[in-house]
């Protein structure tokens, strides 16, 4: 079964953030994120970004995913 601590994880040790939840229900599940990586990229490139830490999980395990995205300046001013 699909976690959200899972989720976390494999974000986690995919990409280096400063900031990072998931929540979620076991289907569906919300991620925000926080990285100086998202400096100078678009919304999609971002989701692109995160996409790539879940790998195969997010074609077979992982069916509703909302992320929110921000820099490191961004989040400071939310």
């Amino acid at each position: 079964m699909v976690t959200p601590e899972s989720i976390q994880l494999n974000i986690a040790q995919g990409m280096a953030t400063e900031h990072l939840n998931v929540t979620g229900d076991g289907h569906h599940f919300e991620a925000v994120v926080v990285s100086g990586a998202f400096a100078g990229k678009s919304r999609i490139q971002r989701h692109q970004l995160v996409y790539q830490t879940l790998g195969d999980r997010m074609r077979e395990e992982i069916h509703a995913l909302s992320i929110k995205t921000y820099t490191p300046e961004e989040w400071q001013k939310k």
